[in-house]
């Protein structure tokens, strides 16, 4: 498998990919491995509690995962980096994501483009990417809804005090 192995960084307390051979590292799984691959590298299983599955159903020790953000009236900061002031109902917001969702059709490429235009949180920048969290970092429907979701699936609309989401599960 090239020299690959998973560490963990001692700065940021998650995992990362690192090259033996090259000395090359990098936050994201190496693009020319499959999920199996990066399941069987060494550390994976230490470092990546979920990128072996959990098919003995324990829950995994941290997630990754992606979003798309759709704020409204009612979120608890109705403002973005799109717009000063958020004013449309949470149905209407609801239904935009349901767009969306229609859009990406399980396509984790297009979820990253359309995070990357639409999203109201400044992850969008990432293409709605959240970094790695444990339980308790996020807001709990948010953490479960993410949790219950198998590495490369997307979520039904979720609704937290931040607007509602979809979410991409990436490890």
């Amino acid at each position: 498998m090239s020299g690959w192995e998973v560490r963990l960084s001692t700065s940021r307390g998650v995992p990362y990919f690192y090259n033996t051979e090259t000395r090359e590292s990098m936050w994201d799984a190496p693009p020319n491995l499959t999920q199996e691959q990066i399941a069987a590298l060494p550390g994976a299983k230490h470092y990546l509690p979920g990128a072996h599955g959990s098919a003995n159903g324990e829950r995994p020790a941290q997630v990754r995962a992606s979003h798309l953000l759709v704020k409204h009236r009612g979120s608890r900061r109705p403002s973005s980096w799109k717009e000063q002031n958020i004013t449309r109902s949470k149905e209407e917001a609801i239904a935009m994501l349901k767009e969306y969702a229609a859009q990406i059709n399980g396509d984790p490429e297009k979820f990253a483009e359309l995070a990357s235009k639409y999203s109201d949180c400044s992850s969008h920048s990432h293409g709605g990417d959240l970094g790695f969290f444990k339980p308790g970092q996020m807001q709990r429907p948010f953490e479960e809804a993410t949790y219950a979701l198998k590495v490369g699936e997307i979520s039904d609309v979720v609704d937290t005090d931040s607007g509602v989401h979809l979410i991409l599960r990436t490890a």
